[in-house]
């Protein structure tokens, strides 16, 4: 679980516009909008200041998920992937009940949630949208760039790692992973204890990445999710 550090982390943004893009985007306009891509244009209309894509409360990105809000406090709009790329998965470890991970998550004061919570029984909550930038990884950049998944349970106890749980998880991670076009490796999908500056272990030594990847290898491919 992250701490009450990553709001202000230092660190690149990804591909986030900037004043300078939006005045030479305005110019280009001015010559003439009909040479610019309608994508283009659609992606540069989104991220002026003020303009909001629509959007329906309590919708989910993981139709198997449940719906519960984090404070708004902890997380940061966006219109991911149009302004900042996906290409990783972070997994992380509560430190906790899943009880006490959606009340810190819906304290504006934590400045800290993940987009997703996988509980022991393998149930999915969703607190963020996948548009949107959770504070979670204690690294900007990563941030940006990753969706964030929490896990019910501490890391010095292996049995809180239940066969639902992985599976619940690697199906969870095959879909993000598909969505954006993710490679499923190890170098896309990482620990939070992996994320550069992190002074975090999560998921700490007993998570097993070989059951793990394999599981989400299958669910990426349609195959068994036997563990």
């Amino acid at each position: 679980m992250e701490t009450n550090r990553s709001a202000g982390q230092p660190g690149k943004p990804g591909r986030g516009i900037n004043r300078r893009a939006l005045l030479i985007g305005g110019g280009a306009a001015a010559v003439g909008t009909a040479a610019l891509a309608v994508d283009d244009i659609r992606r540069v209309w989104w991220r002026v200041p003020g303009v909001e894509k629509p959007r329906k409360a309590g919708e989910l990105d993981y139709t198997p998920a449940r719906w519960i809000a984090a404070s708004e406090a902890n997380w940061r709009r966006a219109d991911r992937p149009d302004d900042y790329g996906v290409d990783r998965v972070i997994i992380h470890v509560t430190q906790g009940s899943y009880a006490s991970a959606v009340r810190v998550f819906q304290d504006p004061a934590h400045r800290a949630a993940t987009h997703y919570i996988v509980r022991q029984n393998g149930r999915v909550t969703q607190m963020i949208r996948e548009l949107d930038v959770a504070y979670h990884a204690g690294n900007r950049s990563y941030n940006e760039r990753s969706i964030g998944i929490e896990h019910e349970g501490f890391v010095d106890r292996p049995q809180d790692f239940t066969a639902k749980m992985y599976e619940s998880s690697a199906r969870l991670t095959a879909a993000i992973c598909a969505r954006y076009g993710i490679p499923v490796d190890r170098e896309h999908i990482i620990g939070h204890v992996e994320v550069p500056g992190a002074d975090h272990t999560d998921p700490g030594p007993h998570w097993d990445w070989k059951r793990y990847m394999k599981l989400v290898r299958a669910a990426s491919t349609g195959g068994s999710q036997a563990g």
